[in-house]
């Protein structure tokens, strides 16, 4: 093993969706395909997956080698002492791809990744990806928090099963995610099927690539230049320091993704709200102790914050996230010349008081 390849820390993918959505196809997938690169794929019980023991080529206690070289293995015990358990191994991986069982919240696992140290020097989170099944979504929304909490927090959702629905039935669906979470990247599927590389290698954690991603932080003109208003390309990202794009980006002209302002009305049961706020330059003296005191006394009800930020006086613009209460932020790159240097933040929660956030953000700004 190279010395770089060694220090290069492995994208972990968060894995969410009920029962019958389509993640055990997904994994079986990812466990049998030949598609030349190594997972090693974490379930919480591996029988409960359904793996086709053939795929299985020889196994200590909780790691199961494929033919394909991915290995699988269960969450018995805790999940930091099983990554550590993979990092050990010889040969490593290209990503760790962590499953939750369908009720799970995926908040834990994600933080698990976000906040332990030794975790954090070896893996880094890159994504949460959710599963949706396209038919039963609304059924799941009344029955219970869980499903669109895993919507909310999710970076990239599967809408699978599309082939059970009518375009009318999958249309108010897809405008029901985009309600619940403005943000996300949304793919339409049938049986699972999606390039990995749409799921995989997002770097929707990283400070430096988490908004290049977000079609929620591309001005508008941006995005319809380059995309038009349909399509969902991903918008390329110079990325000097993380992996190597062996996958292609390809245009998905064929998937037609609405503005959740125009378009079928949602399903009802929402309860997961956004609020985007768009401002100038902001007093650091006041931001942040701002964000720290929302962070605190809202923190159990915002699912995930995400922003850029233009300081008065500094050339760079600065870029925040979070999950529940823990919050980091970081310069990301200088501001380009005739970029309008102004201040977006995102907030997607539960019972946040919009008018509050809306007014004491606004106090932030520097007075004109």
């Amino acid at each position: 093993m190279t010395e770089t390849s060694a220090q290069k820390p492995i994208p972990v993918t968060v894995l969410t969706g009920y029962l019958g959505s389509g993640k055990t196809t997904l994994l079986n997938r990812i466990l049998s395909e030949n598609h030349g690169r190594k997972y090693a794929v974490i379930v919480n019980e591996f029988g409960e997956i359904g793996i086709d023991n053939d795929l299985i080529v020889e196994s200590d206690e909780e790691i199961y080698e494929m033919n394909n070289g991915c290995v699988c293995c269960t969450v018995r015990g805790d999940l930091i002492r099983v990554v550590e358990g993979l990092m050990r191994r010889p040969g490593r991986f290209d990503a760790i791809i962590v499953e939750t069982t369908g009720l799970a919240d995926p908040v834990p696992v994600a933080q698990t990744f976000f906040m332990d140290d030794d975790v954090r020097a070896k893996t880094e989170l890159d994504a949460v990806v959710a599963l949706v099944d396209a038919k039963h979504l609304p059924l799941r929304l009344k029955d219970s928090r869980e499903a669109e909490d895993q919507i909310a927090f999710a970076d990239v959702v599967l809408l699978n099963k599309t082939d059970l629905v009518t375009p009318e039935e999958l249309e108010r669906v897809e405008a029901t995610v985009r309600v619940i979470n403005p943000s996300a990247r949304i793919y339409r599927t049938q049986r699972s099927e999606i390039d990995l590389g749409k799921v995989l290698d997002r770097g929707a954690f990283n400070l430096d690539r988490a908004l290049e991603n977000d079609p929620h932080f591309l001005d508008q003109e941006d995005h319809d230049h380059v995309c038009g208003p349909d399509c969902d390309h991903d918008h390329h990202h110079h990325d000097h320091h993380h992996h190597d794009h062996d996958h292609d980006h390809d245009h998905d002209h064929d998937h037609h993704h609405h503005h959740h302002h125009d378009g079928p009305s949602p399903i009802h049961d929402v309860t997961v709200q956004s609020i985007s706020l768009r401002g100038g330059e902001m007093n650091p003296d006041r931001f942040f102790p701002w964000i720290q005191k929302i962070t605190q006394t809202d923190g159990p009800n915002i699912l995930r914050l995400k922003g850029i930020i233009a300081f008065a006086g500094d050339a760079e613009r600065y870029v925040v996230q979070g999950v529940h209460m823990i919050i980091e932020g970081d310069h990301q790159r200088p501001w380009k010349d005739g970029e309008k240097r102004e201040s977006r933040l995102v907030f997607i929660g539960r019972d946040l008081d919009r008018e509050k956030i809306e007014r004491t953000f606004k106090a932030c700004e520097v007075q004109a």
